[in-house]
């Protein structure tokens, strides 16, 4: 799909309408490339790994079409402080399956209540280096949704057109170093907020998802 502007939500039903939740919440996928990694480091990634669940909140707006909400983490958090990411954390006993982690989690920390969220699509788990797997759950928001931030998780939460993270002009590949190995990653830079580790993966494969014909 070239034309960026145009994608509406009627657009992203069609194109996850064939997704599921996976079975297995750490049976991960890893990104392209990962192949010429290091055994070590792939071993590592895929190791024993805890379940979690985030959502990508989607927002269309009449003004100015789709957006992605976004969070940006406490400095105080003991994993991934400070940086983007999407709403969500670790699988907890009590929850149903991992997409009632992913919902549970937004609402404790944006606010947005599981009544509030229609549950579009699935994505497949992720490993992050902090030991997780993480699932995306697509969701659709209201526009006029109020948010309540809970500051000790969220320093504030902010939306990033679709549009924006879909034109691959926006999309810069940096080299990082993870163990030792040099890793190329996906970043987007926008206004003054840089997306970028496990949160711009997901962005990534759900792009694949929404272009693929």
């Amino acid at each position: 799909m070239s034309d960026f502007d145009d994608i509406t939500t009627a657009h992203l039903r069609q194109r996850l309408n064939e997704t599921r939740r996976p079975v297995d919440p750490t049976d991960v996928i890893l990104p392209i490339g990962s192949d010429e990694w290091p055994y070590r480091l792939k071993q590592w990634l895929i190791g024993t790994l805890k379940p979690a669940g985030v959502l990508i909140p989607v927002i269309e707006r009449e003004s100015t079409g789709l957006s992605l909400l976004l969070t940006q983490r406490s400095a105080a958090l003991k994993h991934h402080a400070g940086q983007v990411s999407f709403p969500g954390g670790r699988w907890e006993p009590n929850d149903t399956d991992i997409v009632a982690t992913a919902l549970r989690e937004t609402h404790e920390e944006v606010g947005i209540a599981p009544g509030d969220i229609t549950v579009i699509g699935y994505m497949s788990p992720m490993p992050t280096i902090t030991g997780y797997a993480v699932t995306p759950v697509i969701g659709v928001v209201c526009a006029d949704i109020e948010l309540h931030l809970d500051r000790t998780e969220v320093e504030y939460a902010f939306e990033v057109p679709l549009p924006f993270l879909m034109n691959p002009d926006n999309q810069k590949m940096v080299e990082r170093d993870v163990e030792g190995t040099a890793v190329v990653m996906a970043e987007y830079h926008y206004d003054d907020q840089r997306i970028w580790g496990a949160t711009a993966f997901i962005i990534q494969e759900f792009i694949k998802i929404i272009e693929k014909e």
